[in-house]
């Protein structure tokens, strides 16, 4: 932790500012999670150890919950599994991810103390855990937690008091299903740094140059909303009032609100109903979604489409919205030349709203590349990949699996682009040949689901 240190302000709290310079994708610093479980949805099909996806998983014998890669990942499990694993069988079931979560914490307070662990910057007891600032929904939601937590809790471990009990399951809120003391303390602000999980570990890592004094800031939820949404937004999820210069100055949100200029500007009348209409139109979408419908959210979308397009400007939210979720279905569809064409006008959106170095859109871009290789446009594919590979060795880093597994995408379309350009007849002809002979792999499932925020507050 010589990289950064803690400061204190009245009006922002608690901080860290960097200690030393900086460069783009330069990991500020790396923490082992305090603790951390897996998703409830997740359970079978990762390994509890080192969080992997695996086809073949070995379950514990004892508990029947737990599964793992091999004997090396369970051995390496028994240390946080022990306790856990009696507690579920004595109790009959599994509980709730964020009891399981609550529940390893208090055991390795149990085991450790509450103090500084070795080589952190802040104690348990000493986060901020904003129960004072739940409502009343929020009260009941944390009283019925406690309630199955003491249920769970074995009467031979240390009990606590229902007050630090609580404080657990409020400091926990925001970091569901794994907990990293120091890193809570990074401000919310537009993002110098970014936070890539190694499950069950997190990095910092920088976007742009950082300088020796600067407070670290990352972005808590996505920066694709204008600025109020995002300023309500973090008021009722964090319950603090966000003055970042994106915020204060409105910064980009004439982009994202950007409607058709020239002769036949549409008037505001129009704009505020064609904006109601895909507000609409996306309620429509996530319920076909929800219903695996995925032939009726295409129709939606075209439907939505051509209502905003004679209205809404190229990085209008709402256009851009509806460009991911057609595009994404259509590549599921397997109907990708339709899909290809959403897709770039999508990113070519994304890339004038996000920072040059955000993980979201290196993410879309990479989805993008991967859409127009599917469709056959070897060219403008590779040209993607390439560019989502840059973003994510900034934001992810050389290892993580992601970036692995766009560096092998990297290599095949490159090779795929030279047998192109030196016959481009041969390359159809082979690729032709190829599909015959193995099927086009599916896409996954699109998600109902927001891209995953940093810092998820339990629905």
């Amino acid at each position: 932790m010589e990289s950064v240190e803690v400061f204190t302000t009245e009006s922002k709290g608690r901080g860290l500012k960097a200690q030393k310079e900086f460069l783009p994708g330069d990991v500020i610093f790396a923490e082992p999670a305090y603790a951390a479980v897996v998703f409830d949805s997740l359970t079978h099909v990762v390994c509890h150890t080192c969080f992997k996806r695996q086809e073949r998983l070995h379950r514990c014998g004892q508990c029947k919950f737990a599964y793992y890669c091999d004997r090396t990942c369970q051995r390496d499990a028994w240390l946080n599994h022990k306790n856990e694993c009696s507690a579920i069988k004595k109790h009959g079931k599994a509980p709730t991810e964020n009891i399981r979560l609550a529940a390893r914490i208090l055991w390795r307070i149990e085991r450790e103390g509450s103090g500084l662990s070795e080589n952190c910057l802040v104690s348990i007891d000493d986060l901020q855990n904003h129960v004072e600032s739940f409502d009343e929904e929020e009260k009941k939601d944390l009283r019925v937690d406690v309630e199955n937590f003491l249920e769970f809790w074995p009467a031979q471990s240390q009990q606590f008091g229902m007050q630090y009990i609580s404080h657990i399951f409020g400091v926990v809120s925001d970091l569901k299903a794994g907990f990293v003391p120091d890193l809570s303390m990074a401000a919310f602000a537009s993002p110098i740094a970014y936070l890539v999980f190694f499950a069950p570990r997190i990095e910092l890592r920088a976007l742009s140059k950082i300088s020796p004094g600067d407070e670290l800031t990352v972005s808590y939820v996505d920066f694709l909303n204008v600025s109020e949404e995002r300023q309500k937004q973090l008021k009722k999820q964090y319950y603090f009032d966000c003055t970042c210069e994106h915020c204060k100055k409105k910064i980009k949100d004439d982009l994202m609100l950007a409607v058709k200029e020239g002769d036949n500007k549409p008037s505001a009348e129009t704009v505020k109903e064609v904006i109601q209409f895909s507000k609409d139109t996306l309620e429509k979408i996530n319920k076909a979604r929800l219903e695996g419908t995925y032939h009726e959210v295409v129709k939606l979308c075209r439907e939505c489409l051509k209502k905003q397009e004679p209205v809404l400007g190229d990085t209008n939210i709402y256009l851009l919205r509806i460009l991911s979720i057609v595009s994404e279905v259509l590549s599921y569809l397997q109907m990708f030349e339709e899909a290809a064409g959403y897709a770039k006008r999508m990113v070519d959106g994304y890339m004038k709203i996000y920072h040059p170095n955000n993980a979201q859109l290196g993410m879309a871009v990479m989805r993008a590349g991967v859409t127009h290789w599917h469709a056959g446009l070897i060219e403008a594919g590779h040209s993607m990949i390439c560019k989502a590979y840059a973003i994510l060795l900034i934001t992810h880093g050389p290892s993580h699996p992601i970036t692995k597994d766009l560096e092998v995408m990297r290599v095949q379309t490159e090779m795929e682009l030279r047998m192109f350009q030196q016959n481009e007849f041969m390359y159809y002809k082979m690729r032709e040949a190829a599909l015959k002979n193995q099927k086009i792999q599916v896409m996954p499932e699109p998600s109902n689901e927001a891209p995953p925020s940093l810092f998820h507050k339990k629905e």
